[in-house]
This record gives C-alpha cells, sequence and structure tokens, in this order.
C-alpha cells in the first residue's frame, strides 16, 4: 500500500494510490499523513486497515497532479523544525567503493585505508546481529529539519558556497514519536539525499558539511515491511538527453546493515524520542554519479525510481544568489 499528500481545491489531502499507479482514493477525516499515524497510534490500529477504513469514493487523478505540482513531499510536520533530517552512509557495497574511489583521488593509490572503507568493513562484520542483540555502530549524520524537505518536482537549490551538487539515490524511513516517547514507522519513501562531495573530499571532517543541504522525498509512502531486494534507477539528465544511468540495489539483502540496527542507533538517543516529532532516516546509497566522475552542472534533473515506490521522484538542480559574508550582529 502506497500513500500520497496532495493539494487539491484550495485543501490539502492524503491519497491511497490505486493499482493502476495513476489514480488515488481522496481518505475522509484528516488531511495529512501526520494526522493519519497520530490517528492510528491514538486508535492502536495499523495503518493499513485504517487506510481502508477511511478511504471515499472519491478517486483523483494522481498523475495529473504531479505532473501541475501538487503533489507534496509525502511526509510533513505542521512545525517544521520538528521534522529531524539525518542520515548514514556506508552500509551499500557502491557506497563504500565509490567513497574510497574519492579518497583514492584525491590523496593518491598510496594512501592509507580510508576511515570510510574501516567503517564499511566494521558493518560487514557486525551490522546485522542476531535478533534481540545490538550491533556495530554505523556512521551518521545531521541534514538538516523539515524546511529542507523539497517536494518531488520543486527546484534542487545548489548554494553559491558549494563546490558540487550531486545526487544520492537513497530509501528513506519516515517515523513518528509516539505520546509516551515510543518510535513508530510510518512507512518508507525514495529519496534524493543531494550532498556535496567535492567538500567531502578535501578531509573526511567535512563530511557533516557536505551534508547541509536540501533533500527531496517521495512521491509515495510505501506502508509496511521493506522487501530484502529493492531495485530501481538513478539517473541524470541533461537537456533532453540521458547523461548518466545506473541500476541500484537496496534492501537488507544488499546492505551491511540491518535497518533494525541502524533504527537503534539513531533512537537510543532520548533526543530523538521525543513525542510528537518526525524523522526522516536515509539508509545510504548503493551508485553515485561522483563516483564515474560524472560533473553535475546547474539546469541538470535528477530522476530516481523504483517500481516498487510507484512514480519517478525527479528535480532539476537550481542556483542560489551569492550571499558573501554572512555576519552576526551584537545584541
Amino acid at each position: 500500500m502506497r500513500l500520497i499528500q496532495y493539494f487539491n481545491a484550495g485543501a490539502r489531502h492524503v491519497g491511497w494510490v490505486q493499482p493502476d499507479g495513476d489514480h488515488a482514493r481522496e481518505l475522509n477525516q484528516v488531511a495529512s499523513v501526520f494526522e493519519l499515524a497520530n490517528l492510528a497510534i491514538a486508535r492502536k490500529v495499523a495503518l493499513e486497515p485504517l487506510v481502508k477504513e477511511l478511504a471515499s469514493d472519491r478517486t483523483i487523478d494522481y498523475a495529473d497532479l504531479l505532473a501541475k505540482g501538487q503533489v507534496m513531499a509525502p511526509l510533513e510536520h505542521p512545525e517544521p523544525a520538528r521534522f529531524f533530517i539525518t542520515g548514514t552512509g556506508l552500509t551499500h557495497i557502491g557506497s563504500a567503493s565509490a567513497r574510497n574511489q574519492m579518497h583514492i583521488s584525491t590523496h593518491g593509490d598510496g594512501a592509507p585505508e580510508s576511515d570510510s572503507m574501516k567503517i564499511f568493513r566494521m558493518g560487514l562484520e557486525g551490522g546485522k546481529p542476531d535478533a534481540g542483540k545490538i550491533g556495530i555502530q554505523p556512521e551518521w549524520f545531521y541534514k538538516g529539519v523539515g524546511t529542507c524537505v523539497l517536494a518531488p518536482g520543486e527546484p534542487l537549490p545548489l548554494p553559491a558556497f558549494a563546490l558540487a551538487g550531486a545526487e544520492e539515490a537513497e530509501i528513506v524511513g519516515l517515523y513518528i514519536v509516539g505520546p509516551d516517547g515510543q518510535p513508530f514507522r510510518i512507512g518508507y519513501a525514495l529519496g534524493n539525499e543531494f550532498s556535496d562531495h567535492l567538500t567531502e573530499a578535501q578531509n573526511y571532517l567535512y563530511t557533516q558539511h557536505s551534508k547541509l543541504r536540501a533533500c527531496s522525498i517521495g512521491p509515495e509512502i510505501l506502508l509496511g515491511e521493506l522487501p530484502q531486494d529493492v531495485r530501481g534507477k538513478s539517473r541524470i539528465l541533461r537537456g533532453d538527453k540521458i547523461l548518466w544511468e545506473e541500476d541500484f540495489l537496496s534492501g537488507e539483502k544488499n546492505m551491511s546493515h540491518s535497518i533494525v540496527n541502524l533504527e537503534h542507533y539513531h533512537f537510543r538517543y532520548s533526543m530523538f524520542r521525543r513525542p510528537g516529532d518526525l524523522h526522516a532516516y536515509f539508509f545510504g546509497a548503493a551508485v553515485m554519479s561522483y563516483a564515474s566522475k560524472i560533473k553535475t552542472e546547474v539546469g541538470d534533473v535528477f530522476e530516481i525510481e523504483a517500481e516498487l515506490f510507484g512514480k519517478t521522484l525527479r528535480n532539476r538542480m537550481v542556483a542560489l544568489p551569492d550571499e558573501g559574508l554572512v555576519t552576526v550582529k551584537v545584541l
């Protein structure tokens, strides 16, 4: 089951995507997935049966809404500062190879093994613990809050100070924290964890700086469990031509960490179990264009798709004006 959020006739709605993938049934009683999740927690029911209960007979043309830019990011908080955007890397074989290639390109073939490869090997050895056990700690980064999340089709801003802007095709876990501090997984979505690999390549300690960028999630939320094997495509369009395209593999079969292990190391911090907060957690990329020495340009379009998640996530990169020196005033 997949859900979308959209604007129609001046109001926001939640839709249940139908089998044809082009239409959705509008839900009664709720105007957002945030409201839907809170209702499910209050009634102590799972999301799928609640969606079926609330589904109306009103069918909307989802494909048309997407074309008109009326489809929103699939999860939002009424207070964007209470929507935490975080993630991890080095969870897929492709990401480790790309990071290592970046390290070699910057520091030479004779450079010592990078910290990236060390932490990736740690994940291979201990990232999938037995049930009830705690595995090895993954990499982790903070990306921002809800204001950095863009809807499908929205322009993806490249700051003037950025050295580069590149796509990272990932699966994102979407969560809400219940009234008693219990985290609940709402579902999964496709995400473009847009970042600056050239800034990161200068020094591994710059990784966090490279992640403080906008991102895009959606268009759809997949409810339920994630299949072990997920396959999709990541591509870059320049004009009317494909500049780069590569298949990606995800799901735990293709990861060095289990999702349960990643979730534990995020939500073990009590600050991330504050009732009413939302979380989007990027699970890492398997393929990246910069590993193929692609240099993106303003105007390039990033597309990420996987049949499991329905429609394609698409965003065009645009340039932001240079703000120059940002200063602080004394009160």
